[in-house]
């Protein structure tokens, strides 16, 4: 099932791609590198508690034209899980940083609406540490590598100038058990800039 979604997403971003022409006859004349097509946004992520979650997650691409933008991808985060006992005593207290890297694509079929498609490497350092009655504690550290493939879609839009938000729904299709997006659905937000 995998395959026949990820080769039926590959056909339609070919077929956009190559069925849709580029209509600004401006930068068609002016042709290279068009500082105004450079992409610079990403998102920033918080949840303190029992269970934290630091995220800085930016992007870098080029709009090639109308229909295609691609680009590269920083994942940052740290997280804690402290579980408690009936009494409020902390009997394990989990901490990881993740750090990760990856190129991304985006196929626009219409202006607002993207389909999107990132592969990323993530290495992840995680420590568990699990606490007894007597005041012990057992510590377990763990480093490790898992690859990510995100695919979804998404909204944008302009809110001034250069600058756009955009929400996404992503899902990862690898779905290796040490995933840091595990089998739940990615949910997005964030900001992008334009020179």
């Amino acid at each position: 099932m995998k395959r026949i979604f990820l080769s039926l997403l590959f056909i339609l971003a070919v077929y956009l791609a190559n069925a849709q022409y580029y209509k600004s006859a401006d930068t068609l004349r002016r042709g290279g590198f068009d500082k105004s097509r450079l992409i610079i946004g990403g998102s920033l992520g918080a949840v303190f508690g029992d269970y934290t979650n630091l995220d800085i997650s930016p992007i870098v691409g080029y709009r090639f034209n109308d229909y295609i933008a691609a680009g590269i991808n920083i994942n940052g985060q740290y997280g804690s899980y402290r579980l408690r006992d009936i009494n409020d005593n902390t009997i394990q207290r989990d901490k990881y940083t993740i750090f990760g890297a990856g190129v991304w694509g985006r196929v626009y079929p219409i202006p607002v609406l993207f389909v999107h498609i990132q592969p990323e490497n993530n290495f992840i350092n995680q420590s568990s540490t699990y606490y007894n009655g007597a005041g012990q504690k057992t510590t377990y550290k763990t480093n490790y590598s898992v690859p990510s493939l995100l695919v979804g879609a998404g909204y944008t839009q302009g809110i001034g100038g250069r600058v756009g938000i955009g929400i996404s729904i992503l899902y990862d299709v690898i779905q290796d058990a040490r995933s840091p997006y595990r089998n739940n659905v990615v949910y997005r937000v964030g900001a992008g800039l334009g020179f």
